[in-house]
């Protein structure tokens, strides 16, 4: 019987060629778009996930509000650890990780430099499941200055030798480190991917019983299944007991006038299982994703795999009155209902079957340019995992018989007397029109969201680009690591000054884009040290602003001729109206507590104009600028007609002052688009998801039309004989689908515009949805639907009449 099914089915499917094709290549695009989806959020769901105490692990985060802004930190002070671990019998193990940058490492006469290094506690890997291929997991790091290297760190530096006991350093430090452990490959969804990881038993500043200074990322253990939360709820008995007195000590009140000023601080936790997709710190450990995105991703698959299946419903029930004398003659042949049912469901599997295959294969040919376009690693290595060949057929089979559900029992319904003496099918009445038509709009409200969706995002994103930032991130060349030269930072500063090519140059390690020196203040104005506003403070140098091309607002630069400026002060504008001054703040003074309770305090010599040294979802806050000798980067303003015979001067120039590390470069505009990385990385993907979306929807529109033709060929044919035009007739068959696109644009515009306000809302500096947007992708809708039925249209209308009135 399955025989005889199948056979009939693959018949079937062979005598309806154009429309078994237009089905199985909207499923094939439709289920190679849910494959390739799944493997990317697959992917961002797996992070960290693969530790045996994922579930158990938690971290703890800073969290403040000052007056002039809001303190947000991923990483805690010093103790935190262990007074958590000492105070709360709940927490088991703790631990922490603090980051020591890409340093130069030293070995015999080789050096190299390391692109990431952290310092940990001795049981970091026997709380985290990273795996040695060397050395001893509980050991390893138990003493100081001892260190645990990747495995492509000791196969690229170490050779063929055993990297174990063998030793290394710093450069500029004088410690001897040892290596006591060699990680085996770390996978891929991890942020902990470090070069080396070094003893935290040797870094005096682990040891420090500071709670004013936060540079530790910090990890409890917790017993299975309990609630973080019941814990996080006992933190602020921490604060109270530990950090109160030196915050006291260091401002002059109390915790409790300080809050009662409208500020706090407080300390939380965050499963590490939700770091990755629910984080939103300026610094951690790694890079970060965006739970929202996901979502987004998750939905377009379904949106896709949605319009896929109505594509079938519609060319199926359309197709119904081709179908009906054999559903009639079936059932007067004996057959009932349930063996229709069967025969048109092993239909539906049966093209479900080819149209998976052909999505393997699209999935297979495209994964590596997909790759590239969304900055992944995706691989189908997993496809040797012994559940996912079922989980794939099972996965067709669910599609095939979601689609083929309701027309195998609407083809099955059909009465054998009333189709047998030439009755209509039920497949041209009023039912069948009804779910095709409401089908249809389903389609295009989804296509005419994505449209809008896909607009606003780039409208957002060239916003962003060229939005008035307050500095020129234009030809603007950033030297790394010039710190590396010490006291010749300065002279190699003057060197390149020496060239033409180059129009000014300063010496700091803070920048308004990129990778940047960061810090936290609280600074008071005039000895008022009741109000106090949270503030980032850059040291400069006398060259910084006019380098940047930022303009002063009031009072003027730092400069050499003033000898008195290394005690000047430099706001920007949002930190003058934080303290009431404005446009008046020159001749005012701020100060600021040191760690020890000692004040410094400095004069307003200037306000510069504000610029956005955030990225823009954030609001410009309050900044300070003081005159300091801060190394860490030359930052050139420069021509750009010869640029790489100037980068080939300036690594000469490099080159002159025997630095051990190659000549590392950045322009401040590339910088500028890493921070919108995320952003760029999601229009590019989310036009490429809706193209293929609509061209989806196309393909059953197209169908549809084709069918429709058929059914009023003798109709068409009759209006030719009256006089008809070709014309008349074209707009009298493309008007039917065009109402239906314009239904769906009015179902859909309120849909499109809450999704697309609650994304912008994450922007503090955003475009406004201007209802072109929606007029624009309603024409591109309507323009679409139009080009999709008009080739069938005008080929029925062109038809012979003759032709047509004798068809059957």
């Amino acid at each position: 019987m399955i025989k005889n099914y199948l056979k009939i089915a693959w018949r079937n499917l062979l005598r309806n060629k154009i429309f078994s094709a237009i089905n199985t290549i909207g499923l094939s695009i439709g289920l190679a778009t849910c494959l390739l989806i799944g493997l990317y959020v697959a992917d961002e769901l797996a992070y960290d996930r693969f530790h045996e105490k994922a579930g158990q692990i938690v971290r703890v985060y800073f969290k403040g509000t000052m007056n002039g802004g809001n303190i947000l930190d991923a990483h805690v002070m010093p103790p935190t650890a262990h007074t958590l671990q000492r105070e709360y019998p709940e927490v088991l193990q703790s631990t922490r990780l603090r980051q020591a940058g890409s340093p130069v490492v030293q070995r015999g006469n080789d050096s190299f430099k390391a692109n990431a290094v952290a310092f940990v506690d001795s049981n970091f890997f026997q709380i985290f499941s990273f795996p040695l291929q060397k050395g001893n997991l509980t050991t390893a790091l138990v003493r100081p200055y001892t260190a645990i290297i990747s495995a492509e760190m000791a196969r690229r530096h170490f050779g063929n030798t055993d990297a174990i006991g063998q030793t290394f350093r710093l450069k500029g430090d004088t410690e001897v480190f040892e290596i006591t452990g060699v990680l085996a490959p770390l996978p891929t969804q991890t942020q902990f991917r470090f070069d080396f990881y070094l003893s935290m038993a040797g870094l005096a500043e682990a040891r420090e019983n500071s709670w004013m200074e936060s540079e530790f990322f910090t990890y409890l253990v917790l017993p299975e299944n309990y609630d973080y939360q019941k814990l996080e709820a006992k933190l602020p008995q921490v604060v109270e007991k530990y950090m109160a007195p030196q915050l006291e000590q260091a401002f002059g009140m109390s915790l409790t006038q300080f809050r009662q000023r409208g500020n706090d601080v407080a300390l939380y936790l965050q499963p590490l299982t939700d770091v990755h997709l629910h984080s939103d710190f300026a610094y951690d450990v790694g890079t970060s994703g965006d739970i929202r995105y996901v979502y987004l991703f998750g939905a377009i698959a379904v949106f896709m795999l949605l319009i896929a299946c109505i594509n079938f419903m519609n060319l199926s029930t359309a197709g119904a009155s081709k179908r009906a004398r054999e559903v009639g003659v079936r059932k007067v042949m004996g057959s009932d209902k349930s063996a229709l049912v069967t025969q048109f469901l092993l239909e539906s599997i049966l093209l479900t079957t080819l149209a998976l295959a052909v999505a393997a294969g699209l999935v297979l040919a495209a994964l590596p340019f997909f790759n590239d376009f969304s900055h992944k690693n995706l691989t189908l290595a997993s496809l040797s995992s012994p559940w996912l060949l079922p989980g794939l057929l099972l996965f067709g089979l669910l599609v095939g018989i979601l689609a083929g559900s309701y027309p195998a029992f609407f083809l099955s319904s059909f009465q054998p007397m009333h189709v047998l003496k030439g009755g209509s099918s039920s497949g041209g009445g009023a039912r069948g029109l009804g779910l095709r038509s409401g089908l249809v709009v389903v389609q295009f409200c989804i296509s005419f969201v994505l449209i809008v969706g896909t607009t606003v995002v780039y409208q957002q994103l060239e916003f962003i680009q060229n939005t008035k930032l307050g500095y020129e991130k234009e030809q603007v060349m950033v030297v790394q690591e010039t710190w590396r030269l010490g006291q010749k930072e300065q002279a190699f500063r003057r060197q390149l000054m020496q060239d033409a090519r180059v129009l000014a140059a300063s010496v700091s390690g803070f920048l308004p884009a990129g990778p940047s020196s960061n810090n936290n203040f609280l600074i008071y104005g005039d000895d008022n040290s009741t109000q106090f506003v949270k503030t980032l403070r850059y040291d400069v140098d006398e060259q910084y602003i006019p380098t940047l091309g930022m303009q002063m607002a009031a009072g003027r630069n730092f400069s050499p001729e003033y000898g008195t400026d290394s005690s000047g002060i430099i706001l920007n504008q949002t930190a003058a109206t934080a303290f009431g001054w404005g446009a008046d703040a020159v001749g005012h003074t701020i100060t600021w507590p040191d760690n020890q309770g000692r004040k410094k305090s400095y004069q307003v010599i200037g306000v510069v104009e504000d610029f956005h040294f955030k990225s823009l979802h954030e609001r410009i806050s309050p900044l300070v600028m003081t005159l300091g000798q801060n190394s860490g980067q030359v930052i050139l303003k420069v021509k750009t007609e010869d640029l790489p015979g100037l980068i080939a001067t300036i690594d000469q120039v490099w080159k002159t002052f025997a630095v051990d590390t190659p000549l590392d470069y950045s322009f401040l505009e590339e910088n500028f688009n890493a921070v919108y990385q995320a952003e760029q990385q999601t229009g590019r993907i989310l036009g490429f998801f809706s193209g293929l979306t609509i061209l989806v929807a196309c393909l059953g529109l197209f169908g549809l039309a084709t069918f429709t033709a058929e059914l009023r060929t003798k109709e068409i044919g009759v209006r030719k004989v009256l006089g008809a035009s070709v014309a008349g007739i074209v707009a009298l068959l493309s008007f039917d689908f065009l109402k239906l696109v314009g239904l769906a644009i009015l179902l859909a515009s309120p849909v499109a515009w809450y999704l697309m306000h609650t994304w912008l809302s994450d922007f503090v500096y955003r475009v406004d949805l201007h209802w072109g947007v929606f007029a624009v992708a309603g024409l591109l809708s309507v323009s679409i639907a139009l080009l999709t039925v008009s080739y069938q249209s005008i080929r029925a209308a062109l038809m012979n009449p003759v032709k047509s009135l004798r068809s059957e």
